[in-house]
C-alpha cells in the first residue's frame, strides 16, 4: 500500500520524466558526499539534476510515459542515482562523461539512459556525449544548406562577368574596325 509520502515523491519523479530531455541513470555507490557535491555543481552548469531515487518509485513514475523496454528495467538494480536532463541531453551526458573522466579513481557509472523516450546503454551513453552541441549542429546544417547556393552564385556570377567581357571584346572589335 503505498503511503502518501511514497505518491507525493512519484508525483514529483513524474513531472521530472515529463520534463526531462534525457534521463541518466547511473550506479552512485562508493560516491563520498564531496564527490556527489562536486558533480551536482558541475551538472548545473548544463541545467540537470541529479538525485538518488529508489528504482521501484522511478519504474512507478516512468510507467506510462517511457514505453516499456526490458533494457531500462534491467538497469534498475542496485542503488541508482538520477540525472534529469532539463535542457540538452548530449551536453547533460557529456558532463557526466567529462567528470567521470576527470576522476578516475571515481565510483560512479553510468547504466543507461532515456533520451527521447529510447533507453541507451552506456556506450550509447558516451556516444552522445561525442556528438557536438546543438549550436554547432544547426551551424555545420546551415553551413551545408548554403553551400550550394554560394556555388551556385558564383558560378551565375562567373557566366555573367564572361559575357560581358565577351560583348566588351566584340565591340572593341567592331570599334577597331569601324575606326
Amino acid at each position: 500500500m503505498p503511503t502518501p509520502q511514497k505518491e507525493a515523491i512519484v508525483e514529483d519523479l513524474i513531472s521530472q520524466v515529463k520534463e526531462s530531455q534525457a534521463i541518466i541513470l547511473t550506479e552512485y555507490r562508493g560516491l563520498t558526499v564531496s564527490q556527489v557535491s562536486d558533480l551536482r555543481k558541475k551538472l548545473r552548469a548544463s541545467d540537470t539534476t541529479f538525485a538518488v531515487v529508489k528504482n521501484t518509485l522511478l519504474r512507478r513514475a516512468a510507467d506510462g510515459i517511457i514505453p516499456h523496454d526490458d533494457a531500462f528495467d534491467a538497469s534498475l538494480n542496485g542503488p541508482t542515482a538520477v540525472a534529469f536532463a532539463n535542457r540538452d541531453a548530449i551536453e547533460s551526458s557529456k558532463a557526466v562523461i567529462d567528470y567521470i573522466a576527470a576522476n578516475r579513481n571515481t565510483p560512479l557509472k553510468i547504466k543507461g539512459a532515456i533520451v527521447d523516450g529510447r533507453f541507451y546503454d552506456a556506450k550509447g551513453v558516451d556516444a552522445l556525449s561525442k556528438v557536438p552541441p546543438r549550436d554547432t549542429l544547426i551551424a555545420m546544417m546551415l553551413g551545408a544548406f548554403n553551400s550550394p547556393i554560394t556555388s551556385l552564385v558564383g558560378t551565375l556570377n562567373g557566366i555573367i562577368s564572361n559575357f560581358v567581357f565577351t560583348l566588351q571584346a566584340v565591340a572593341d572589335q567592331k570599334q577597331a574596325q569601324n575606326g
